[in-house]
């Protein structure tokens, strides 16, 4: 891709990240989008859910598609990473080539169910070799930011695993016909198009049609997730068409569904969910409160942040008053997500987990948590207590907090990407990124050498710790050497 477009996509992601959570609320509709239905911590909690009611139940008519190769670049929305390790940042391609992937666009067109003509694009992430398909598919519509950020964040576990990423546009295609008019200048997603692109996407994928970009590849599962804003677009389908929109033999055309970063309401469906919040959301005391039942579980993993600030480039050098935090979002949202696909494909019933524990008495916090409102219990080195477990948080050199802050005066050497919106109206870019990011504070020397014994034994009881988790569920085999090899450049 070349350096104009992917400066257009960077530009794209800050302003749209705007789409926010400032204070744990579901995030702000985009154009053609619903609110997703928001819940509350503080709110009363739901028991068992009643049975679905039923619906008048129709089948998603199959659109058409078509590969598109040209004229110009593909606008690749799969954003650059950040390899922590070695301070570089690492483009789409590089991370194709490492795990053998490639990505192919197709052009969508069909009528919505109020009789408008869309004309969108879908953009499926696939192993090269097709025999390394696992049979399950991720889809996600495309976040305003331009991103598949489900996809992104779990790409390890993704990759290696075979799962293929759909991406949906289900937003104004406004950001692509700028980079690219003569190949983008015909989409078309009218406003309210929204479910219907995605049921209608979804049936053609499920399909046998000759214009199924899957066709003959055997998939076999697919769910819908999203982050943030693309989660309250998964929150509004499963809410609003996912019971009515159906195949035509009437089952559902989407087999799960994963919403993160976020804290809407799961009605009764026929299908599982996982929701998974994050500090973000719960720190105010504004998380979700409805109960697991048969068709839902609600993960909240200790230490997560709203994104993952430690792969996405944009927080390089970093621009916020506290060091951003570089807990691996990824390798623990892919707990959940493995979960939800051996639930869907395996009928393999995920278990309860505790949530967040939270803790009104301000003299329980430290001056910045307590400053900042959080609500959670902390335990003596500042890091959440409940919640889902892992080794950042149980065998802790550091303690991960929400939210952060820009820094003041703000940076004089920001990512590309922050300093082309810096002073352009609205709110900061810095301002943005940083009030989604957790930040993490290091814990002491002497902290440290009370703790281990020496920089081996921490390393022994992470490895200790990390095949624990394993064992019981929690963590990822794919992720262990990473977590370890981490853990060995500490020093003490």
């Amino acid at each position: 891709m070349n350096r104009p477009v992917q400066g257009i996509a960077l530009i794209v992601s800050i302003a749209v990240i705007s789409v926010m959570i400032v204070s744990g609320q579901p995030p702000i509709p985009v154009p053609g989008q619903n609110q997703a239905p928001g819940g509350g911590r503080g709110g009363r909690g739901r028991g068992a859910q009643p049975a679905p009611q039923p619906v008048k139940q129709i089948a998603a008519p199959i659109p058409s598609a078509v590969e598109v190769t040209g004229p110009g670049e593909f606008f690749e929305t799969f954003m650059g990473d950040y390899d922590d390790a070695k301070k570089i940042e690492i483009p789409a391609k590089d991370t194709y080539a490492k795990f053998s992937y490639e990505a192919k666009e197709y052009f969508v067109s069909g009528m919505t169910s109020g009789g408008t003509p869309y004309k969108t694009r879908i953009v499926i992430r696939k192993p090269k070799d097709n025999s390394k398909f696992n049979h399950l598919v991720l889809a996600e519509s495309m976040h305003p930011s331009g991103n598949p950020w489900v996809f992104h964040f779990t790409q390890t576990y993704a990759m290696t695993s075979g799962v293929i990423g759909l991406e949906i546009l289900t937003t104004t295609p406004a950001g692509l016909a700028a980079a690219n008019a003569a190949r983008y200048q015909d989409l078309v997603v009218p406003n309210g198009a929204t479910n219907d692109i995605l049921a209608q996407v979804g049936a053609l994928i499920k399909s046998d049609h000759k214009d199924n970009p899957l066709n003959g590849l055997g998939v076999r599962k697919m769910i819908l997730a999203g982050s943030s804003a693309s989660a309250a677009v998964a929150q509004n389908y499963l809410s609003n068409a996912h019971m009515a929109l159906r195949l035509s033999d009437m089952k559902p055309i989407y087999d799960g569904f994963m919403p993160t970063s976020a804290n809407g309401q799961v009605p009764p469906i026929d299908v599982p969910t996982i929701l998974v919040p994050t500090m973000r959301e719960t720190f105010s005391g504004n998380g979700t409160t409805e109960r697991d039942n048969d068709k839902l579980r609600v993960y909240e993993f200790a230490g997560m942040a709203h994104i993952d600030s430690r792969v996405a480039a944009a927080y390089y050098p970093d621009p916020c008053k506290y060091p951003i935090s570089r807990y691996p979002l990824g390798s623990e949202m892919a707990v959940a997500l493995d979960k939800l696909f051996a639930w869907v494909d395996k009928g393999v019933e995920p278990p309860h987990a505790d949530r967040f524990f939270v803790d009104f008495n301000p003299d329980n916090k430290p001056k910045l948590d307590r400053d900042k409102g959080s609500l959670f219990a902390l335990d003596e080195f500042g890091n959440v207590r409940g919640g889902i477990r892992n080794t950042y948080v149980d065998v802790p050199v550091k303690s991960f907090h929400v939210p952060d802050e820009a820094a003041d005066p703000r940076i004089p050497n920001p990512h590309s990407s922050i300093a082309a919106r810096r002073n352009t109206g609205g709110i900061e870019p810095d301002v943005q990124l940083c009030g989604l990011a957790n930040f993490e504070q290091a814990l002491t020397k002497e902290q440290l050498k009370k703790l281990y014994k020496s920089p081996k034994d921490y390393v022994n009881k992470v490895a200790q710790r990390y095949d624990e988790l394993v064992k019981e569920g929690w963590a990822l085999p794919v992720y262990r050497e990473m977590v370890l090899a981490e853990a060995a450049r500490v020093t003490f």
